[in-house]
């Protein structure tokens, strides 16, 4: 089957990893540094964890929970917490997205009813798992209850939490809407209508569109992590970065409670980078406002502006200087070739790392591989560490350039759904003339995600080079991107993908041929692996490190 004629699917981990932003922003959670052995049992580490709600720190609360569930599995308190706090989570994440106020809320009864009965169609016929009706609106009332004890919801919609009229609501859901049996989406939208005029009679602040909302989201929590509504912002965001490009000024970041928008990265040749923000730098102020106790997406709605228009920050270096500068945004190209370099000279080992997948890549590492081979490259490491992924037929193209058809039939990848147009089985071209054969090492470690992972699994069963590093995320499914009415779009997972022996690492993750912990001593870690401009400290870096020593002994017995 041609690559060209596929239907279009993304295989990419969205919210727990990356997040693109039409700001020209880039919200990403980091791999959990959260530390609960200090805990002497669960339900301390519980306490802790509401304090956090208590302050409305959702994504630590998500984080702390997360990693509470690693230690005491199954923890049926700890569970629910965690349940609780996406929930509200996604809540202020919603309330902070304009294109949700300007464009959805202003929407009539009738038409948001109508996206909720187009929703409700898709995951019943394609999502990867059958969810019955009655669950997937359960869902949504569960989140019209909590939305009701949500600050920021209630703050818009200017309302007290502990006024009786919320009150009366939220009783009336737990005892005459909870768990409702439900047969079809005809019996769904009859039951929000008559929520919506329940409401009414308490709520008069609180439109019917806003109610309607929360059961358009709260359908996406019954379903996995990675399945979710996406406003017009949101879905314009996903198709830039499938794209590879956005307007904005090019930084990837993450709040830190009281000391701003800690800097993961600076993308390349963006005006972030030629006004001198660095990764591990703090933004304090956006425009004069102080956002060092905000949210990364209340930040990123000050971030956001037009092309060519200006904007002034102030940041704090990890040295403590504060610093100021002023910033046009634009047009920025998001690579996914971040750096290549002929990393030994006389072995003549080339490095290639790759930071995502996306329409722009495959061309990209020819033109990087074309670079290298000019210059004798004779192995090569690539470099897949921190990369989530991106787009399933960029993953299966990749691999052509490394994987011909002799072995396992040239399978590449397969995915299954329930839908037949889910199962399909992507082979190498047979009549790709310029598949490369000298040593190649690949590089993952634990936020290798997804299309990255495919390519693992390829280059594992095919016993193509070997894997170094640590074990991979563990993501092994396909999300479709299904385009709804109003800008809006729906984010769906629709089949699991399999390597060429058919096997799927789901919540497992790839082991490495050859293990590379993280050092006991943090000093040798590299916060930004790969980005060195220093090849003599790149070199330094463990990974890499190991990998080279691996071609060297395969150089020298040819």
């Amino acid at each position: 089957m041609s690559l060209r004629s596929l239907r279009f699917s993304m295989c990419i981990l969205v919210v727990a990893l990356l997040t693109l932003s039409s700001t020209g922003l880039i919200s990403r959670a980091e791999e959990s540094t959260v530390d609960v052995s200090g805990y002497s049992d669960a339900g301390s580490a519980l306490a802790a964890g509401e304090k956090l709600e208590t302050g409305r720190e959702w994504a630590k609360a998500v984080e702390h929970y997360e990693a509470c569930l690693k230690r005491w599995e199954k923890d049926e308190p700890i569970t629910y917490a965690l349940r609780r706090t996406r929930i509200h989570f996604g809540i202020d994440r919603r309330y902070a997205d304009r294109s949700f106020e300007d464009r959805l809320l202003t929407q009539g009864r009738s038409e948001a009813l109508d996206l909720l009965e187009d929703i409700l169609s898709h995951v019943q016929f394609e999502y990867v798992d059958p969810v019955s009706v009655t669950r997937l609106i359960a869902h949504g009332t569960e989140s019209l209850y909590m939305a009701l004890g949500n600050e920021k919801f209630l703050e818009f919609h200017h309302l007290k939490a502990d006024s009786s009229p919320v009150e009366r609501v939220r009783q009336t859901l737990t005892r005459d809407f909870w768990n409702r049996k439900l047969q079809n989406r005809q019996d769904a939208r009859s039951m929000v209508t008559s929520i919506c005029e329940m409401t009414r009679g308490d709520l008069r602040e609180v439109p019917d569109t806003a109610i309607v909302m929360e059961y358009i989201f709260g359908v996406c929590n019954a379903l996995d992590e990675y399945s979710n509504f996406m406003t017009p912002d949101r879905y314009s965001d996903l198709f830039g970065s499938i794209q590879g490009e956005l307007v904005g000024i090019g930084i990837e970041m993450k709040e830190e409670k009281g000391k701003g928008m800690h800097l993961l990265n600076v993308l390349l040749d963006s005006p972030a980078e030629a006004g001198g923000l660095l990764p591990d730098d703090y933004i304090t102020e956006i425009d004069g406002v102080d956002c060092r106790d905000m949210s990364t997406d209340d930040a990123a709605r000050l971030l956001k502006g037009q092309a060519g228009s200006r904007l002034s920050l102030t940041w704090m270096t990890p040295e403590g200087t504060s610093r100021t500068g002023d910033f046009i945004r634009r047009r920025v190209v998001i690579k996914s070739i971040t750096k290549q370099v002929m990393l030994d000279e006389e072995a003549k080992i080339g490095y290639i790392q790759m930071k995502g997948f996306q329409n722009t890549t495959a061309a990209e590492l020819d033109d990087a591989l074309r670079t290298l081979e000019k210059q004798g490259m004779k192995a090569l490491i690539w470099d897949l560490r921190g990369n989530p992924g991106g787009l399933l037929e960029t993953a299966a193209a990749v691999l052509e350039r490394f994987i011909d058809g002799d072995s396992l039939q040239g399978v590449l990848v397969t995915t299954k759904g329930r839908s037949p147009e889910q199962n399909q089985v992507f082979r190498a071209n047979s009549t790709y003339a310029n598949t490369r054969s000298y040593p190649l090492v690949l590089i993952v470690d634990e936020l290798s995600a997804s299309a990255s992972e495919i390519v693992a699994g390829a280059i594992h069963d095919h016993r193509r080079g070997e894997i170094v590093g640590r074990k991979t995320y563990g993501k092994w499914s396909v999300q479709s991107i299904i385009q709804l009415p109003g800008d809006t779009g729906l984010k769906l997972t629709t089949a699991k993908f399999f390597s060429p022996a058919d096997k799927n690492y789901a919540g497992e993750g790839i082991a490495p041929d050859i293990d590379v912990p993280t050092p006991e001593d943090l000093r040798q870690v590299s916060k930004f692996p790969g980005r060195r401009d220093d090849i003599a400290e790149l070199m330094q870096e463990p990974e890499i490190a190991r990998s080279l020593e691996v071609l060297e002994r395969r150089l020298s017995l040819q």
